[in-house]
């Protein structure tokens, strides 16, 4: 059972917010109060995930739905009542965080080096989408908090995180107007921002 676990909940809300904050830190006070959205995100979720079940205290009490804190607390296994819902959508959800990881990863190494050297980065994973990280972002944040674990803040903030993002993305792109020109331009209606188009897949494959 996850439930009561504070001491667990803060170690990985910590661990969670550096890992976030070390690949995705932002730029300016404007952009803190976006990465505000992603922090009370992280600090919620964990919170419920080994706290307090509150989205399955919530529908039993208010939607007298039949579902108890078992499983600790997962929703999928109340909802299927069967504990192997809870371990296909953690094998399905991880796999997502993973794909996700990578590509922020992949993202923040290869525009740390670009910004040293001053030039645009498009090659590698740049060729396919113009954000990885952000894309990496939303896939973390589907596969842990719609897949994986799904509570009623979590499923609710999704979309107003891959909101805020967006908006940050369109801006920086702006910046890179400024300073790129027409090589940015071609760029832009070359790749994606944020998911690559099938003809790019069937390429790299």
């Amino acid at each position: 059972m996850h439930v009561g676990m504070w001491g667990l909940a803060v170690i990985v809300t910590v661990i969670v917010s550096w890992l976030m904050y070390r690949y995705l830190a932002p730029d300016s006070w404007k952009e803190w109060a976006r990465a505000g959205v992603l922090q009370a995100f992280i600090i919620a979720f964990y919170a419920e995930m080994y706290g307090f079940p509150l989205t399955i205290y919530f529908l039993a009490r208010f939607f007298g739905l039949d579902l108890e804190w078992g499983e600790g607390g997962n929703l999928w296994a109340q909802l299927f009542d069967s504990p192997v819902a809870h371990i296909v959508a953690m094998i399905l959800g991880y796999g997502i965080v993973f794909i996700g990881a990578s590509l922020v990863a992949e993202g923040w190494r290869r525009i740390h080096a670009a910004r040293r050297e001053n030039v645009l980065m498009s090659d590698g994973i740049y060729a396919h989408i113009r954000h990885p990280q952000y894309t990496g972002l939303f896939l973390i944040i589907f596969g842990e908090g719609v897949v994986h674990w799904p509570t009623i803040l979590s499923v609710l903030a999704f979309p107003i995180i891959v909101a805020a993002y967006t908006y940050l993305a369109k801006k920086e792109e702006r910046q890179m107007l400024e300073q790129f020109g027409d090589e940015y331009r071609a760029y832009r209606r070359r790749v994606p921002m944020f998911i690559p188009s099938s003809d790019m897949i069937r390429r790299s494959t």
